[in-house]
């Protein structure tokens, strides 16, 4: 069985893989404080918990965009399973062009997206993904890395504008009955919901319209069947594409399970 695992800002994704059927996901909170021994305790009594023994993981990947846990999680890895897990950059082979002018500033979830979306599509595609930031991530009909746009995520500008403005609240983040909210709960929910499906569908027409093709879009993240629900570009959401993108990165790099160096 394959370890995957997402480190993000606000949260780990785990996802446990016996060869290419996903057969358990999991989620911890992107503590930088937690030790690799903590980690490490925390992976195993979650996989435990789904029935999976530690002699049945035979390697891992990560994918992270918070260095400062990378090493934790790589070492909670050999520590719980005597496996050294790839890392997804430089080096790696990912079988996908890079075009960006810096191939070193793209988080490794954007990356990882997009081998996913592109392997299954198989032409120029756009991954929307909604987490600490919004992103949106362009593949050529060659299987080409453009770039992308950065906006901020939903929590984060909701949480900006709340330590700004006095007067609002915290509300629950869920469909309200209108466009026009008729009460601050409502307006909010609204902004939300509406405003970034609106936001989606504007940059993804721009998108389009710079690369000349009609490409296919695609989401991800946790807000996106919320939000894609109204935007009229997305054709499909998989809160599951960023660990697809790690067993298809895991496979083209490596076919036997690592040992860790002595």
């Amino acid at each position: 069985m394959l370890l995957a695992v997402d480190i993000g800002n606000t949260n780990i994704t785990f996802g446990v893989w016996d060869r290419a059927r996903l057969l358990h996901t999991f989620r911890a909170s992107s503590v930088s404080t937690r030790t690799s021994d903590e980690y490490a305790i925390l992976i195993q009594q979650m996989l435990a918990a789904r029935g999976v023994v530690d002699g049945r993981i035979e390697g891992a990947i990560i994918a992270s965009v918070v260095p400062s846990l990378t090493e934790s999680l790589v070492s909670a890895i050999r520590v719980a399973y005597a496996r050294e897990p790839l890392i997804v950059g430089p080096g790696l082979k990912t079988g996908m062009p890079i075009l960006y002018e810096n191939p070193r500033e793209i988080g490794a979830d954007r990356i990882v997206n997009s081998v996913a979306a592109f392997d299954r599509l198989r032409q120029s595609v756009i991954v929307v993904d909604f987490g600490t930031a919004t992103t949106f991530d362009c593949i050529s009909d060659a299987g080409e890395y453009l770039g992308g746009v950065i906006v901020p995520g939903v929590l984060v500008s909701l949480d900006g504008l709340f330590a700004r403005a006095a007067k609002l609240s915290h509300v629950d983040l869920v469909e309200p009955p209108r466009v026009l909210g008729r009460n601050t709960a409502h307006a909010l929910q609204s902004g939300v919901v509406f405003g970034y499906a609106s936001l989606v569908d504007g940059l993804v027409r721009r998108l389009r319209a710079e690369m000349g093709s009609e490409c296919r879009a695609l989401a991800t993240g946790g807000l996106a069947p919320l939000v894609t629900r109204h935007a009229e570009t997305i054709e499909s959401v998989d809160l599951d594409l960023t660990l697809q993108g790690l067993q298809l990165l895991y496979e083209r790099n490596c076919q036997v399970a690592h040992e860790p160096s002595p």
